[in-house]
């Protein structure tokens, strides 16, 4: 099911304003003044659990973004633009160097560098030294959306494509889809073009068809 709504995703990268907040109102109002230049502090750590929009944020920074569970040696991070490491609590001995180094290399010039893990930097099993840097900086918590929340967002998107979606199906599509709020966000998108091209309103029964169609594809 994950494979079926990253293929059904379309082309909407990660942006500040795509970012559904419910009650993460404060964290991106902080992140979004940082980005803009408007706190003194070069270094910004995001924390939560999965689901919570981490990833979403750091890549809509305009940052470098490199993600640590996938290059946990750090090798990507040469240069001197802006960076944005994901899952710093994957980074394996190497990659702490590169980062601590990184990190005073940045600050020194006054660059920023913008983090993120699932728990807060006094809580990763990292390197003292590299604990305390990125724990000098500003930490924002994130919080996952609630079912609610989820039913609030999707509902008002799909008012403002003049979609009409009846309460079942979006219940359906929080059991069966997955809690991303951008996936579900992009699955409401594919069933909006759906419905266009086959000139039907939305149904169960068609909701089935267009996972099922997907699914085969």
């Amino acid at each position: 099911m994950r494979q079926l709504l990253l293929d059904l995703l379309p082309d909407s990268p990660p942006s500040l304003d795509n970012f559904v907040p419910g009650a993460n109102g404060e964290t991106l109002a902080a992140l979004t003044g940082w980005l803009a230049g408007t706190a003194a502090e070069t270094s910004f750590c995001l924390y939560g659990p999965a689901g919570c929009g981490r990833s979403h944020l750091l890549r809509a920074s305009g940052f470098r973004y490199v993600d640590a569970a996938d290059d946990p040696a750090l090798a990507g991070i040469e240069g001197g633009a802006a960076l944005a490491v994901d899952n710093v609590d994957q980074l394996d001995a190497q990659g702490q160097i590169a980062l601590f180094n990184r990190f005073n290399q940045q600050k020194a010039a006054g660059e920023r560098l913008l983090t993120a893990a699932a728990q807060p930097p006094r809580h990763l099993a990292l390197r003292e030294d590299l604990r305390t840097r990125l724990g000098s900086g500003l930490i924002y918590r994130l919080q996952t959306l609630s079912d609610d929340q989820k039913t609030a967002a999707l509902s008002a998107q799909a008012k403002e494509r003049a979609l009409k979606l009846p309460p079942q199906a979006i219940a359906y599509l929080l059991r069966h889809a997955s809690r991303d709020m951008r996936a579900l966000a992009a699955l409401l998108v594919a069933l909006d073009r759906y419905t266009l091209e086959y000139q039907r309103p939305v149904t169960l029964p068609l909701l089935r068809q267009l996972l099922t169609r997907e699914a085969a594809t």
